[in-house]
């Protein structure tokens, strides 16, 4: 009698490969000091104005460079109008600033190099963008609603009002299941497992250039001893 096994196991889907990669560059920005202060309250509202102005600018290359995506067969499936945050981002900076808000927002150096990057995976390699943006839309939809309850908490802001809009996904009525859609795109992604490696090492190089953006804003806004 034959008693030789089979077995065999599928490979696992990109979306976890992507997950599972990017892990350690996840948790060390969850980790990360400005953040984890901001979300405990220990910084003030001028902190959380400044870190809603480089998302500003952060969001703006990725949904500019995404309209001229749109019909890319490996960007394309990810630009969704659900997902949108540039104009919740400018009626949070409307509130803090008023209408002339434009003139009162700068990028740090380190956001500049970090949007620098955006457009150029935009214009060069779609399949960088799409680390781009996974990295940033899912990390939204899920740990920064954190951010919006400490802000509606501590700093005041209405529930789901002004200076907190962006992180209010008002088109997307079922967060668990667009996510699920979202890594089910991940997973038809047309590329071969070369070009998937490469969309893993630009996802943790997205970590990296927005932990960067984070320390700039802890040696701007320091806790005192």
């Amino acid at each position: 009698m034959d008693t030789t096994s089979t077995t065999s196991s599928a490979p696992a889907p990109f979306s976890t490969l992507l997950r599972t990669a990017s892990r350690p560059q996840h948790d060390a920005t969850s980790g990360d000091s400005f953040l984890a202060d901001l979300i405990g309250a220990r910084h003030g509202v001028t902190a959380y104005r400044c870190y809603t102005e480089q998302l500003w600018f952060v969001y703006g290359a990725l949904e500019e460079e995404a309209e001229r995506l749109a019909g890319d067969p490996v960007a394309g499936p990810f630009v969704r109008p659900e997902l949108t945050r540039a104009p919740e981002l400018a009626r949070d900076l409307a509130h803090f600033h008023g209408p002339s808000w434009h003139a009162r927002v700068t990028p740090l150096p380190e956001t500049v190099a970090y949007t620098d990057r955006i457009r150029h995976c935009a214009r060069h390699w779609p399949g960088g963008f799409v680390a781009h943006h996974y990295t940033r839309y899912l990390g939204d939809l899920s740990g920064g609603q954190v951010l919006r309850a400490t802000a509606e908490k501590e700093w005041g802001f209405a529930p789901k009002g002004d200076g907190v809009r962006f992180y209010v996904f008002e088109r997307i009525a079922h967060p668990a299941a667009f996510k699920r859609e979202y890594r089910a795109l991940l997973d038809a992604v047309p590329a071969d497992d070369l070009e998937k490696q490469r969309i893993i090492d630009e996802c943790k190089r997205a970590f990296a250039l927005n932990d960067a953006v984070f320390h700039a804003l802890s040696e701007r806004f320091p806790l005192s001893a």
